[in-house]
């Protein structure tokens, strides 16, 4: 891999329904070394949308995704080395957390017990407890689904919205990791709607508005 590749490429992305735009010829280039970039913009703009093409969940109807030189859709299904948190995850409801990211962990065969350990901690979840994930709340769903997405070390991490949801122990314990993701040269995409979370978090930030994706000052 080329160090000098861009992280992640948008080129032209746009994504219509019928009649609809939901937004047009979006262009987008975040280096690599590290960084905490949010997209922010009202309810309605596109910004789930857009991580779901950047994820090839969604095909775009024009334009180029490229993730680490690779493009989505050509080269690759879903981009590798890239983990993310859109929807909360379909987890099994009967298993425990730390079960279900087992089973997880053996498709890949790349992550261990410890990793497993680490990552509930990180989201303010207990490995030991067996509690099944059907009794969990919205927030705690959440952020299972955070430590599923940070599990294998990804070198590009998508989340949509992280800390909604989560209390504000959860979240200060996220914004801490996502911190030292960013400093070990991880590069973050987030939406947030909380712009107290941005400017603690971001280094840079983008408005998704009137179908547009446009850097704020």
């Amino acid at each position: 891999m080329d160090k000098h590749l861009p992280t992640l490429e948008l080129r032209g992305i746009t994504k219509r329904f019928k009649h609809m735009v939901v937004f047009e010829d979006i262009d987008l280039e975040i280096l690599p070394g590290g960084s905490i970039n949010g997209i922010i913009g009202p309810n309605g703009a596109g910004k789930s949308m857009l991580l779901r093409i950047i994820c090839g969940l969604v095909k775009p109807s024009r334009g180029q995704v490229v993730v680490l030189g690779e493009q989505v859709g050509v080269d690759c299904d879903f981009p590798s080395r890239t983990g993310a948190l859109i929807d909360i995850p379909g987890f099994l409801p009967a298993y425990s957390a730390q079960r279900n990211l087992r089973l997880l962990a053996d498709v890949s065969g790349s992550v261990d017990q410890n990793r497993i350990a680490e990552v509930l901690s990180i989201v303010g979840l207990n490995h030991k407890n067996t509690q099944p994930v059907s009794t969990y709340s919205v927030g705690m769903r959440k952020r299972l689904g955070i430590a599923q997405a940070i599990l294998e070390q990804p070198e590009l991490l998508l989340l949509d919205e992280p800390t909604d949801s989560i209390d504000q122990a959860g979240w200060k314990s996220v914004y801490e990791y996502l911190i030292q993701l960013k400093e070990a040269g991880t590069t973050i995409l987030l939406t947030s709607n909380n712009l107290d979370e941005i400017t603690i978090l971001c280094d840079q930030t983008f408005l998704l508005k009137d179908r547009h994706l446009a850097p704020v000052p």
